[in-house]
């Protein structure tokens, strides 16, 4: 029997976590590794084989191996590379599955082809639940290594919901575009609710998210979330309405500017986030509310503004 690819995880946080324990369900060979020690012992309170050390991991993986890094996007990339260092060799696959920008991936992909190390980028979505039960992913890279974990991308993501995008890069450029295009999305959910909250009239917001989520132009999963985060908290009083921007929907417009594109309503969700850093909104407040839902992103208290 040819022996199976083994993919080490290398960050345990709320992402990595539940896509290796999609991966272990789905019998995908996985073992997690996270420099905190926290999370280790969570994702090990959870079930998943994990190790405490990059020695650990070497020795654990088989002769086919994977190392696929879930990590935030910049230089914590960069370290688990160096970190990695001489141990990989040809004949591994490297995948970043968290939101680099195309440079760096591109950056990165020459660096590790000098060493005959494939290098994925792997545009991931579908939030925690996504990479629990069923994620969406946008694969590029070396299209012989796509190939060789094609079984495995298909048995974690829903069915239809991954594909190969092209050379180096692309998977992390459509996933780019997503993400710009949920900017828009989210802010137009919230502007909506914004001008019903500022109505005077009493109105159930959970009730108006959960007429919508079912056979209107506008259901979806978001709506889904919507309903929920209204019947948790009807006024989002618990919820600040500052939102971070990551980054993608920066890139996103960047892009647009650079191709000559008008990308009003992005660029506009994208100014809404930056607004949001200053000026309360209950708009602010729906989103903030939506990116806990799907991502578990952090929301801040009424008095953590910059």
């Amino acid at each position: 029997m040819m022996e199976q690819w083994t993919i080490g995880m290398i960050g345990l946080g709320k992402m990595g976590r539940n896509l290796a324990l999609n991966m272990q369900e789905q019998g995908v060979g996985v073992i997690g590794y996270d420099p905190a020690p926290g999370a280790v012992q969570q994702a090990r309170s959870e079930g998943l084989r994990t190790v405490e050390n990059w020695e650990e991991l070497f020795q654990s993986l088989g002769e086919k191996r994977v190392f696929w890094m879930m990590v935030p996007a910049g230089p914590a990339v960069d370290r688990v590379l160096e970190d990695l260092g001489e141990k990989i060799r040809p004949g591994d696959i490297v995948i970043d599955g968290g939101n680099s920008r195309v440079n760096e991936t591109e950056r990165r992909h020459r660096l590790l082809a000098s060493q005959d190390v494939p290098y994925l980028d792997v545009g991931t979505s579908g939030g925690m639940d996504g990479a629990r039960n069923g994620a969406c992913m946008m694969v590029g890279g070396p299209r012989d290594a796509y190939d060789a974990l094609e079984n495995i991308f298909r048995k974690i993501c829903v069915p239809g919901g991954v594909d190969y995008f092209g050379p180096s890069g692309s998977g992390h450029y459509i996933k780019m575009i997503h993400n710009g295009i949920e900017y828009g999305m989210l802010q137009a959910m919230a502007e909506g609710f914004e001008i019903i909250e500022a109505s005077g009239r009493e109105f159930d917001l959970a009730g108006v998210a959960r007429v919508w989520s079912n056979g209107s132009v506008i259901r979806g999963w978001l709506m889904e979330l919507m309903e929920e985060a209204f019947r948790e908290d009807p006024g989002l009083e618990s919820i600040g309405d500052r939102v971070d921007a990551s980054g993608e929907g920066l890139w996103t417009v960047q892009e647009a500017l650079e191709q000559h594109v008008p990308a009003p309503v992005i660029t506009e969700a994208l100014y809404a986030r930056f607004r949001s850093q200053k000026s309360p909104s209950f708009a602010g407040k729906v989103v903030a509310a939506l990116r806990r839902g799907f991502g578990g992103h952090a929301v801040y208290g009424k008095k953590e503004r910059s």
